[in-house]
């Protein structure tokens, strides 16, 4: 039976964002399952659902959950952005065989707030309220944060396509020292297989100096890698090839483990 890969988007995503690594794992031989988060299914014109506004991290992670104990068997999980933090959140739960984590988000603990983020959102944060309602970048926030080494007409294609999201997510993602329920902890003694952590040395949303400070909490079982000429938009920027079958290499010397 082949093994099967479990996608999970980040903000503002879909299950489109997979379509390049799709193409590599299936030629290899697994069988993949790109997901679409609670309420992120709509056209990126649409006025959103506003249950999006006020779903958590845990409304996603149990929705998660259920897709993958649908499943024969545990799969691999492979999460990007917000996606890499949920991948966390189950991988803590006993629900994968290893995770891949590429330009992941924080858990509770790693301050996911940088200069950057401040400077180029803060039209979103300053919004009040923001924690109950449904966002969105704006064209020249998605270009300089996750888009940055695109020409712009792609730049341009790209955002045309990425939805709303839920401002009570950025909210537990970016202030968890203000959540009671602690809706972005991962207990790290949980994580016990192996672990893949993966980013571009020119992010800026999820910048490497971040991101090192995640795989060393899961340095037990974790694998950490920097790509030099890649940033946020991993998934498509050019030569994203090499990380997809960096990853699948990766994969495949930890079959056994």
């Amino acid at each position: 039976m082949a093994e099967t890969v479990f996608m999970i988007h980040g903000m503002w995503g879909s299950p489109w964002h997979w379509d390049n690594y799709r193409r590599i794992f299936e030629a290899e031989g697994y069988r993949c399952i790109a997901i679409t988060l609670p309420y992120h299914d709509m056209d990126p014109e649409d006025v959103p659902d506003p249950r999006l506004g006020t779903a958590s991290l845990l409304d996603y992670a149990d929705a998660l959950e259920r897709e993958i104990k649908m499943l024969d068997e545990k799969p691999i999980v492979i999460g990007h952005s917000m996606g890499g933090l949920l991948a966390q959140i189950l991988g803590a739960r006993g629900l994968a065989t290893a995770l891949v984590l590429i330009s992941p988000t924080s858990p509770a603990g790693i301050m996911a707030i940088t200069p950057s983020l401040i400077y180029r959102s803060w039209r979103i944060h300053a919004r009040w309220g923001f924690w109950k309602k449904p966002m969105r970048q704006t064209f020249s926030e998605a270009a300089y944060l996750i888009l940055n080494l695109l020409p712009e007409k792609e730049q341009k294609e790209i955002y045309s396509r990425l939805v709303y999201e839920s401002g009570r997510v950025a909210c537990e993602i970016f202030y968890w020292f203000f959540d009671s329920r602690g809706a972005s902890r991962v207990n790290e003694s949980k994580v016990t297989r192996p672990v893949l952590v993966i980013v571009g040395a020119q992010d800026r949303a999820t910048p490497a100096s971040l991101v090192r400070r995640i795989a060393k909490k899961y340095q037990a079982v974790s694998t950490y890698r920097e790509f030099e000429n890649h940033a946020h938009w991993i998934l498509g920027e050019p030569q994203w090839q090499e990380v997809a079958e960096y990853v699948v290499g990766w994969l495949k010397s930890k079959k056994n483990e």
